[in-house]
Parts: structure tokens; sequence; C-alpha cells
């Protein structure tokens, strides 16, 4: 009985904090003066074939990243997981399989799904973009089941997924929903045009790009006032991809962020790597030119936000300054020393002592974000694991370091990199690359 009444008052917990955030919720997406209207993702003149629609739409909306195992899984088979604070959530089979995937799904059963995240197996934990899809008009949902049971069928099954009580309880989901989700079609802004509301919609409904780089509020659902500010993913910092000059890409050129969305590298400024890599892989390299200036023409028009981790994103975007700033903890001079002894024997033949790059621009270390992030979130990231990114059929790549470099050369490398690169000192330390380190496991 004791048991069952702390397990009900975990749950009763639960849902007040549903509740709580139920009253700050506000709408992130212009709705627009006037009637809904049908919008597609597929560009003007495109293919009649209703598969390739299908295809654009569903790299459009980066399906395959999300629903693939990591390590070589099956495009689209499922099993990727998902490290979420309560617990692992594994993505689900889109393949046309019978048995284990989408192959007995009706045009309403899958409309559902994707628009209100009601599956099979009841409420869809909001992992899956229903936040954003529900934008989605029908002709694109139905254009993106038509490619996707195109599809090898393949007979896989997820293993199940690993959430503590009662966020294991998936019928919670219907409170979540009734605190966050708002179902509604993309509503064209009339008060701007036609090339900015197609942005908007790739943005928001399509890529849903605030799903990973909008902050979460207590009950992990997006938080609209910060609406694309900037957060921690996967390990991985998102960055604030509003117009703010200082914290955002309000400072960034049209060609710098087009090339950034295109290719993954901007000049000057960054190059993906970690998940946005997998993005531009596998999702953004494919739109259309006029699409990628249609996303661009919208990201440069959004509210600028500084975000909750102001002092992280200040960028530059010239050339390197040196700097003698010292390591926390210890001796913080030959930390520093052992920082650069690092940088000088593994990392300086690709990325050079200017930062320029050596054989490749995607080497280049100027202006980037993760160098001028003093918590070297993500640079703790590239040294343990390592990155990839093939764009146009050149595949772009850099080591990990993890099995190599203790916790400490870790902390002490990016240290430095991040005082030389972005003149900034470092707050790396040994337990936060232990922890990287486990989380990535």
């Amino acid at each position: 009985m004791v048991s069952f009444k702390k397990s009900l008052a975990g749950a009763a917990g639960a849902v007040g904090v549903i509740a709580a955030g139920f009253m700050s919720y506000k709408v992130m997406v212009p709705e627009g003066t006037g009637p809904a209207v049908p919008v597609s993702g597929v560009p003007a003149g495109f293919s009649a074939d209703p598969v390739k629609r299908g295809e654009y739409l569903t790299r459009a909306a980066d399906c395959e990243v999300c629903h693939t195992a990591q390590g070589g899984g099956t495009p689209f088979a499922g099993g990727r997981a998902f490290q979420l604070p309560f617990g692992t959530i594994y993505a689900t089979n889109l393949t046309p399989d019978k048995a284990t995937g989408i192959g007995n799904w009706t045009d309403e059963q899958f409309i559902r799904a994707v628009r209100n995240g009601v599956g099979s197996h009841g409420n869809l934990y909001p992992a899956m973009s229903y936040t954003s899809y529900t934008q989605l008009s029908t002709e694109d949902v139905l254009a993106i089941k038509t490619y996707l049971f195109s599809l090898q069928p393949v007979h896989y099954t997820a293993q199940p997924n690993s959430l503590s009580f009662p966020f294991n309880q998936r019928w919670g989901m219907k409170f979540w929903n009734l605190a966050f989700f708002h179902p509604r079609r993309f509503q064209p802004d009339t008060a701007k045009g036609d090339e900015w509301n197609r942005g908007a919609y790739l943005a928001t409904a399509l890529g849903h790009c605030g799903e990973c780089h909008t902050p979460r509020n207590i009950g992990f659902a997006m938080r609209s006032h910060d609406y694309l500010a900037g957060t921690k993913v996967q390990g991985w910092k998102a960055y604030n991809t509003t117009s703010d000059t200082t914290y955002g890409i309000g400072g960034w050129t049209e060609a710098q962020l087009e090339g950034y969305l295109s290719r993954g590298h901007a000049e000057g400024r960054s190059s993906a790597s970690g998940p946005m890599a997998e993005v531009v892989e596998h999702s953004l390299q494919y739109l259309s030119p006029s699409d990628i200036h249609a996303l661009t023409l919208y990201l440069r028009s959004t509210e600028p936000e500084t975000g909750a981790d102001k002092h992280a994103v200040t960028l530059r975007s010239g050339g390197v300054q040196a700097s003698n700033a010292l390591l926390p903890g210890g001796d913080a001079a030959a930390d520093n020393a052992r920082g650069k002894k690092l940088f000088e024997g593994d990392c300086a033949g690709c990325h050079q002592f200017n930062g320029t790059g050596r054989q490749t621009e995607y080497a280049s270390l100027a202006g980037s974000h993760a160098v001028n992030d003093p918590s070297g979130t993500s640079l703790v990231q590239v040294i343990l694991n390592g990155t990839t990114l093939t764009v146009q059929g050149r595949k772009q790549f850099m080591p990990g370091f993890g099995g190599a470099y203790s916790d400490t050369d870790v902390a002490a490398v990016a240290n430095y990199v991040l005082a030389h690169f972005g003149s900034k000192t470092g707050t790396v330390t040994a337990k936060a690359v232990h922890s990287a380190r486990q989380a990535s496991e």
C-alpha cells in the first residue's frame, strides 16, 4: 500500500507539472490573419511522380536520421535510442513491413500518428515531433506515406522503451497533450510574402527546427518565449538560431547561412558536427536552392533571443588571437602546456595553429560556435567521438580521440582550443568530460 501511494503521488506530481505548464504556453508560429491555406512543401515545378515528391518531403522532414539505428542500422527500420532525463525511447520501424512496420496502416492512421501523435499502440511520446508536424498539410503527409510505402519492407522491432514511472504510462500523454499540444494546420501570414511563408513552413512544420533549438520547460515542452534560443540535445549544443546579432545568427551573411544549411559549412563561422551534421547530410543538402533561400529568409527574420546561456555564444568571425587563459583547478600552467602539446601533436596537422584548416575548409576553427563556448560542450563531444559529414558525395571526417585520451587530456586540449581560437577561458573539467563520455557510451 505504501508503494502504491508513492507511485500515485509521483503520478499526481507529474500531472501537476503538466498543468502548471499549461498556463505558460503561447503559440510560437505565426497564425496569420486569414483562413488556413494548404501549403505544399514540394518546390514549384518539382516532379509529378508521387514517390519522388514524397521522398523530397521525407528528406525535408528529416525522418531517416531519427528512424535509423546508429552504427549501421537499416534506414527507416527504427532502433535509434534517444536518451531523455526520465529514460530511453527507441525509434520505431517506418518501413512497410506488415508485422513490425507500418505496412498495415491506412491513410487515416498515418495522418493521425504524424499530426496528432496517436499511433497503433496509443499516444506517442513527443520525441516524435508531432507537435510540429501537426502543421503539415494532408497532401504532404500522404506524400510522405507514399514514399515510405515504396521502400523495401524490413522485419525489425526496436527494443522496448525504458522509461521510469509515471513516464512509462502512455495514457499519461493525454494530459501532456491537453497542456502543451495545439493541433492546427499551418496558416500563412498574409502580411508576409510567399517566400517567407514557405521558409516558415519548412522551418516550423517540415524541418521542425524548434524541436532541437528551443529550450524545454518544466513539462519538457518547447519553451515558447525562448523559441530557437538554443539548448543542449543528446550531449551536444543546439545553438541559438534566432536573428540576435550577438548570440544568434543575426550577424551571419546570407551566403554564410545558406552555405551552412546546404553544405554544413559557413565560411568564417562554423562547420556542422554531431546531430546538426546528420541533419545536413540526410536532409538539408537535398533541399532546392530556392528552399534553402526561403529557409534562410525566415530564420533571419525571427524574433531575436539571447537565451539563458549568453556567455557561451559570443562569436568572433575573424582570425585567431592567442590567449593566456588558464585552466580551472590544479597546476593551470602545466595543464595549459599539456593541452598545447596534445594539440600540436594530434590536431594542428589538420586545423593548423591559425585555425584556417588544411586540405578542407571544414577543418577551419575560426569563428566556430564550438570554440567560442567556454563550457566546451560540443567541443568535448567532437574530441571524444569525432564527427562525419558527407555532402555532395564528399566525406568530411574527424576521428575521435576518446580511446587514446584520458578525461584530463580531453579537458586540457579543449581548454587550450577555447583559449587559443576563441580567446575565452575554458571551463571544461575532467569530471565534465567523464560525464560526457558516459553519456555517449
